[in-house]
């Protein structure tokens, strides 16, 4: 980050200042809430958590670590270092990066959407990295912990930031915009995610479109068209969204598209002024989107034709998110990160694309609210339509994909249910076969990397 002087700080924070005085011109090089990730002349932000309190750190980063200054919900007795009072430290921190954010000359590309933050996140970074230098969202770094600590990551050399926004409930995007304040505001899908509070995908657009509260002055929107909840939105303060999608009269579409299977996709994307024919590697018909948000986004932002599809086609897969890892013994679909059920289908669909047995290793989805099992149901059903092999199923809810699969009719898809991912570990062996392609996925609380890792570490003898 560019330096902050702690007398900076502690406006922005709505803070008190406790220490010697001449500390308040210094400025802080960095901000972080894990100790372990300090470094001299850092700002300590102690967040408590379920099971632990940064506050108990406080002395170490201080005295041990060389922090400059740290932020506290308390008063801090006998220290002689400084430190900033604030009544919420997780305020205090989303307040600060609100007032970085402000200070930067840089342009924030915000993206949300139910299905495919990320890969749309990367592909756009992909993109502009053709002409920008460029900072990115890493990991889950999307929530209202994670988006400030991105913030507070933009140097002065960057001229871009990609920014992904994820929420679950109401009120949470509209926090999350209020920090980022994004000048090219891109969402992807309006999807059945998280409805334990958003109820429907009715709730699930209110939501996500209160991204709209907070965008920069003279910012553009750019949304999937062929989504029929985001088709209905006509204006955004005052100017019309760019649309995306299959339909040629939309802003920017695409034809000519052409499933390789794993080897990927290739296509035609077209704008007013342009077309572009383009190969995206990593398999999908649904990246095709992807790609024209990326198109979308560099055009705005005065990429040419040429940058564009060089950026596509630079694209590589993040662990995790639709990566293909190929072994002596299998062919992997690593999408194990999150998973929702429009998500499942489009993973589904790309094992569908692969020669030989298929398998799918399926996990519980998450925050379904009432509707989990008929959820996973449906997903289950669709498993069995697209000839999934063997379908494996881990978890307490994921017994209904079995359900699901067995009202197909004719379906020959052999089914396998686990509690636990121990459970399947302990018995792979016994149900895959050298040459399969699997795909394994699950919401991220399954903790799946785990099987990820299992299975690509595997050698037959």
């Amino acid at each position: 980050m560019e330096h902050m002087s702690l007398q900076e700080i502690t406006s922005a924070c709505k803070g008190v200042y406790h220490g010697d005085l001449a500390f308040l011109e210094k400025e802080v090089s960095g901000v972080a809430i894990d100790s372990r990730k300090i470094k001299k002349d850092f700002l300590f932000v102690p967040i408590k958590g379920a099971r632990v309190d940064g506050h108990d750190f406080i002395p170490q980063v201080m005295e041990e670590k060389g922090a400059l200054c740290t932020l506290s919900e308390q008063e801090l007795t006998d220290v002689s270092f400084p430190y900033i009072l604030v009544s919420s430290c997780e305020q205090a921190l989303k307040d600060l990066a609100e007032h970085y954010r402000s200070s930067l000359d840089i342009k924030v590309v915000g993206i949300t959407g139910s299905v495919g933050k990320t890969s749309t996140k990367e592909m756009i970074a992909s993109v502009l990295c053709r002409k920008y230098n460029v900072l990115k969202t890493e990991g889950n770094f999307n929530n209202e912990i994670g988006l400030p600590l991105t913030v507070f990551r933009i140097q002065k050399e960057h001229e871009i930031a990609v920014l992904e926004m994820g929420i679950s409930d109401f009120g949470e995007m509209h926090r999350l915009a209020k920090i980022a304040k994004p000048d090219i505001c891109v969402i992807t899908n309006i999807g059945p995610c998280h409805l334990e509070q958003l109820h429907d995908r009715a709730g699930v657009l209110k939501a996500k479109t209160e991204v709209f509260d907070h965008l920069a002055e003279n910012s553009s929107v750019v949304l999937n068209g062929d989504d029929d909840m985001l088709s209905t939105v006509k204006e955004v303060k005052g100017k019309a969204p760019y649309f995306f999608g299959l339909n040629p009269g939309f802003d920017f579409y695409a034809d000519e598209i052409l499933d390789l299977g794993l080897e990927g996709t290739t296509c035609t994307l077209h704008s007013k002024e342009n077309k572009i024919n383009t190969h995206i590697s990593i398999p999908g018909t649904h990246m095709v989107y992807n790609a024209l948000a990326g198109a979308a986004v560099g055009t705005l932002l005065g990429l040419t034709p040429q940058e564009i599809r060089e950026g596509i086609e630079s694209l590589v897969p993040v662990a995790g998110r639709n990566h293909f890892i190929r072994t002596e013994t299998f062919d992997i679909i690593d999408d194990c990160y999150n998973a929702n059920p429009v998500s499942m289908k489009a993973s589904l669909d790309v094992l569908s694309l692969a020669k030989g047995r298929k398998v799918a290793i399926l996990g519980d989805m998450g925050e379904l609210g009432s509707q989990e099992r008929s959820l996973h149901r449906e997903v289950g059903i669709y498993a069995a339509q697209k000839k999934v092999d063997v379908l494996v199923c881990i978890g307490s809810i994921s017994a209904e994909y079995i359900d699901g699969a067995n009202e197909v009719s004719r379906s020959h898809t052999k089914t396998y249910h686990f509690s636990t991912k121990e459970e399947f570990l302990s018995v792979f062996t016994d149900i895959l076969e050298k040459g399969d392609t699997i795909l394994v996925k699950s919401s991220h609380m399954m903790d799946f990397p785990k099987i990820v890792s299992a299975l690509s570490g595997y050698e037959e003898k």
